[in-house]
């Protein structure tokens, strides 16, 4: 620790003596300064021994003094030492009775002790002090890496929250808890989640100091990761802000667990590669093959219905690229970027919830730039796809909370989800991603499973513009004869359609004789070159009304 002014007293060769302030020795001594100004305050930073001989203080006026004292408190000097033998033979009353009412220890310092013998004992303990954290530091530091090697993170925190007299939790990608020491501190670590979310948007390394939950403890925060994006998180709590050496041991565990973040970040990525050669052969209709190059990493998920999900952050119209025949062989990453970072996130996010759950997941990047995708395989029910549903749900809620507000900057995640399917069935899978992604796209929502496609409705789909300029195109001929006043040929035709060519339910609906109705009829025929004995010009027809009518 720190040199005291109890250690100072205590210190033989310096024979120093109380005479003001005995009570509060115990505070430590940042440095020990000389000075004769009448008013040394502007040159204190606080924490100083200030070592006198009165040279040029009226030390026996009692009012001079408790101005003076009273103005060396509010600086932080935490003592005064004042040379006997000097200018003064005894500390003047007027000076101890100043010191005694503010609390301010005096020391009286005898003649044959030089300011000079004080300044380096000052300095020596202070560098003792620094000489033994660093020693301890370093101890620490081997202490980690022996945990770290041995059991892993789980031992390296347990190792840390001793070190600090406190505890330590890891959180994953997400902003999970991935592990804690003690374990009693799983609770306090979880209600930090929004702090650390907050820490994992700024760009690493980042840190952050908050209350702890119930100001029960001072809490550290440190992302984990040398890219852009930080890969997880350190929680640090103690009773009191970290000392030296226990600084040592935290900036130990964060260097080791980010280089073991970063060693998993290599195995993700040949993990990538293999997932990418595995999906390769899926989707060629290799499912053998495909379970044979799984193995146990990937395997179980080929075991049991998966759904496939395919999603993408760049605008709609970009030329996209399939995985079969353009995916990079390296299953490289995300392109960087507004688009990269939104799939980079998702698949953190995914493969977390399937660690945590102890699922297979398979997530392959697809494509680069503006064109990149994410493919994910994961179990139909489990709790990868409920964490892409989630996660879709969530940028979908604050992209239309900032539209509210009149902008946002939120990135148009778009997430197409197939129905449960088997190895054999991948290549529909991947298809059937692929339709719920456009109509996601065309409707502007960020999450649309395929089974929603077949429960609802095809005339939503009939909103499309291309839609409409055929409807447009093919109906403008009966507007233009209606517009004229000679017939109302398009309720004609909607009322015969509706009413699936019967005349005389049509013509009742219409309120005319059915012979008028059979000659409308004819005039349509007429007018668009087509005939309504054709189901396949009744059908367009149809379509057609009803593309017009939704507008």
């Amino acid at each position: 620790m720190p040199p005291t002014l109890a250690s100072l007293v205590h210190h033989s060769a310096l024979k120093l003596t109380v005479r003001a302030g005995g009570d509060r020795l115990d505070v430590p001594v940042r440095w020990a300064h000389v000075s004769e100004l009448a008013d040394p305050v502007p040159y204190m930073e606080g924490g100083e021994l200030l070592l006198v001989t009165a040279l040029k203080l009226d030390a026996e006026e009692p009012e001079a003094m408790r101005r003076y004292v009273k103005r060396l408190v509010g600086a932080g000097v935490v003592g005064l030492g004042f040379a006997v033998g000097v200018n003064y033979e005894e500390i003047p009353k007027a000076l101890v009775d100043a010191a005694e009412e503010e609390g301010l220890p005096l020391l009286e310092v005898p003649r044959r002790t030089p300011f000079l013998a004080i300044s380096k004992a000052v300095s020596a303990a202070i560098a003792a002090d620094q000489y033994r954290a660093v020693t301890a530091g370093f101890a620490a530091q081997r202490e980690l890496t022996r945990q770290a090697i041995a059991e892993g993170p789980e031992g390296l925190l347990s190792a840390l929250a001793a070190q600090v007299d406190g505890w330590a939790a890891l959180y994953d990608a997400s902003g999970a808890v991935v592990a804690t020491a003690p374990e009693w501190a799983g609770r306090r670590a979880a209600r930090l989640t929004a702090d650390v979310e907050r820490l994992r948007e700024r760009p690493a390394p980042a840190s952050s100091v908050v209350g702890g939950p119930d100001n029960e403890d001072r809490v550290e925060l440190h992302s984990l990761g040398t890219g852009r994006r930080a890969r997880a998180a350190l929680a640090v709590g103690t009773a009191a802000a970290l000392g030296t050496a226990e600084r040592y041991a935290v900036h130990s565990a964060i260097a080791l667990l980010t280089l073991t973040t970063e060693r998993s970040r290599s195995l993700q990525a040949a993990e990538q590669r293999l997932g990418a050669a595995v999906l390769r052969m899926l989707l060629a209709g290799e499912p053998d093959h495909a379970r044979a190059v799984a193995g146990d990493l990937y395997g179980g998920l080929l075991d049991a219905p998966f759904r496939m999900i395919l999603a993408e952050a760049a605008s709609a119209g970009t030329v996209r690229m399939s995985v079969d025949s353009h995916a990079p062989a390296g299953g490289a990453k995300p392109a960087a970027g507004a688009e990269g970072d939104a799939l980079a996130a998702l698949a953190e996010i995914v493969e977390s919830a399937g660690a945590r759950a102890g699922e297979a997941v398979l997530v392959v990047p697809e494509g680069e730039g503006e064109g990149a995708r994410l493919v994910v395989l994961a179990a139909d029910g489990g709790a990868g796809v409920a964490a892409c549903g989630e996660y879709a749900a969530a940028v979908e809620a604050a992209r239309a909370g900032a539209s509210a507000g009149g902008g946002s900057d939120e990135e148009e995640l778009v997430v197409g989800v197939s129905a449960p399917v088997g190895p054999i069935a991948a290549a529909a899978a991947y298809k059937q991603a692929e339709q719920a992604l456009s109509v996601a796209r065309r409707r502007g929502r960020a999450y649309v499973e395929h089974e929603q496609l077949a429960a609802g409705s095809v005339l939503p789909l009939l909103a499309d513009d291309a839609v409409k300029a055929f409807a447009d195109g093919l109906l403008r001929p009966l507007y233009e004869h209606d517009a004229t006043g000679r017939g109302d040929l398009v309720a004609s035709l909607r009322a015969w359609l509706s009413r699936h060519g019967q005349w005389d339910a049509a013509a009742a609906d219409l309120g005319v004789h059915r012979h008028t109705l059979r000659y409308r009829m004819r005039r349509v025929e007429e007018i668009l070159g087509r005939s309504l004995d054709d189901p396949d010009v009744r059908m367009e027809l149809w379509l057609a009304l009803k593309a017009t009518s939704a507008e």
